[in-house]
């Protein structure tokens, strides 16, 4: 351990640490643009300018360097907010703003973007320029899926960085140099089929790289984020889930407004996913956003959810060789009270709710993981997988089978066996069964999940449940209870 003070205040870094990193580790704040802590260290915006304190001169004054390439010496002095650092600090974004256009009230990072908070912090003065300034191309595809605004650029390099150290997909780079400087895609494409394409939108400090699902349908300060898992894969990774605020719910317009997903960003946890997140976690809205079931069926035909439950209570208590295809997306406390409900009463089978979609990228060394269920070790833990052979699941003697949660064909279902059925979606499966029940989906409550490697995260609820939509472990719960008090006889 190296000690030495900032601000007067001594404090302790490790050996390779820099000042920036020494900073952060011990609560004292120094702004950056194109530092990060993934990242290779630049050292191209200079905003990071801090004093190193030289106690040999009369009066003590030192010199100013950049705090993401400085490492610290034992003794050093370090200052990050004296006069001579708010000075550099305001003439730097002088020059970071000379060509910036100041179109915030229309930019999507508008509230969130650190250009406007350092201006406000360090410059909050008008250019000191008289010329006119350079203009760049506005809403270059860089590719399908994001949009760049070199205007706004200012050259930070993130991401740049990120695909070739991160993503290694090697699809960004800058053309020419000087105020000419642009950031481009390669020409083969690389960018385009990055999975991880959508983290420089993350990096980005400013407005330059919008993503077009998002672009321009609200702004950040109408949104609240809430804690959230990607399903997109075994790896559960970490997420933000953006949505309306209550006191900003739309009341003249379409109300599906406020119960919508805005967009989706990594929560940070180094144990999962650190700072990254793929593509494929990114369009959960479009995951989330299918039509919905909201009815309960007993074959084919609306009933009452109480009607519904009772029927399959009856088909459970008549039955004498029952199985339950578990599902794969179950958070733990659903397994739980599946097991805890049901478990003995039907012979049950993990089985796979999602298969990998066409063309999608399967594994890697960064994130993606080949099961794209994210709760499989979870449900694993408690019941038998299924069969590659389906077949040999169901016994001869196999009256009833309760599926739970998507993706299963039902002509590999025994014949003549009675089907219950628990999902999320319209599909025309609902129709087929005995008895469906419409059951939430993990926007609609909390929970847990346990990703492949064993770690367990958190959920938690951004929207009401539609009338009609039970949770599962509501439903278990129901269908248990009789049974409690007259068990019928218990599968093999």
């Amino acid at each position: 351990m190296i000690d030495f003070f900032i601000n007067g205040a001594p404090v302790q870094a490790e050996n390779d640490q820099t000042v920036m990193q020494a900073a952060q580790a011990n609560g004292f704040f120094i702004p950056y643009f194109c530092w990060h802590p993934k990242l290779s260290v630049p050292g191209n915006c200079r905003i990071c300018t801090v004093e190193i304190c030289n106690e040999g001169q009369p009066d003590g004054s030192g010199w100013l360097d950049i705090a993401c390439n400085m490492p610290i010496t034992s003794g050093m002095r370090v200052l990050t907010d004296s006069d001579r650092v708010r000075a550099r600090r305001k003439q730097t974004l002088q020059f970071i703003t000379l060509n910036h256009p100041v179109d915030c009230g229309i930019c999507d990072k508008a509230g969130e973007c650190t250009l406007q908070d350092y201006h406000f912090e360090f410059n909050g003065t008008p250019s000191i320029s008289i010329d006119a300034k350079v203009h760049a191309t506005k809403h270059f595809p860089l590719s399908e899926r994001i949009v760049l605004d070199n205007e706004r650029c200012i050259l930070c390099s993130r991401c740049v960085r990120f695909t070739r150290e991160i993503s290694q997909s090697h699809g960004l780079g800058i053309q020419n140099r000087g105020d000419q400087s642009l950031i481009r895609p390669v020409e083969d494409g690389a960018f385009e089929a990055d999975p991880y394409s959508d983290n420089v939108i993350d990096l980005c400090p400013v407005g330059a790289l919008l993503a077009r699902p998002f672009l321009h349908q609200a702004r950040v300060w109408y949104l609240r984020p809430t804690r959230s898992v990607c399903p997109g894969c075994e790896r559960g990774c970490n997420v933000n889930v953006w949505h309306r605020k209550t006191e900003w719910q739309v009341k003249a317009l379409d109300p599906r407004v406020n119960a919508r997903i805005d967009r989706v960003t990594p929560y940070d946890n180094p144990a999962v996913n650190g700072p990254w997140i793929c593509n494929k976690g990114r369009d959960l809205a479009q995951v989330f956003g299918r039509a919905r079931a909201v009815q309960a069926l007993q074959k084919g035909l609306p009933v009452a959810t109480p009607l519904a439950l009772a029927q399959a209570r009856t088909l459970i208590a008549a039955a004498r060789r029952p199985v339950a295809l578990v599902s794969s997306w179950a958070s733990n406390e659903e397994l739980a009270a599946f097991e805890q409900s049901l478990a003995q009463r039907l012979r049950s089978f993990v089985k796979t709710d999602c298969q990998p979609e066409p063309g999608e990228r399967l594994q890697d060394d960064l994130l993606i993981q080949p099961d794209k269920n994210p709760n499989r070790a979870g449900a694993l833990a408690l019941f038998p997988a299924l069969p590659a052979d389906v077949a040999t699941a169901f016994a001869a003697e196999t009256d009833l089978v309760l599926v739970w949660g998507e993706g299963f064909n039902f002509a590999h279902l025994p014949p003549g066996a009675r089907i219950i059925y628990l999902n999320s979606w319209l599909q025309p499966e609902n129709g087929h069964a005995d008895v469906f029940l419409p059951i939430s989906v993990m926007t609609e409550r909390s929970g847990t999940y346990t990703n492949f490697a064993g770690v367990i995260s958190p959920f938690e609820a951004c929207f009401a449940k539609a009338a009609g939509v039970l949770d599962a472990q509501a439903v278990f719960t129901a269908l248990a209870m009789p049974l409690l008090a007259a068990p019928a006889e218990a599968a093999p």
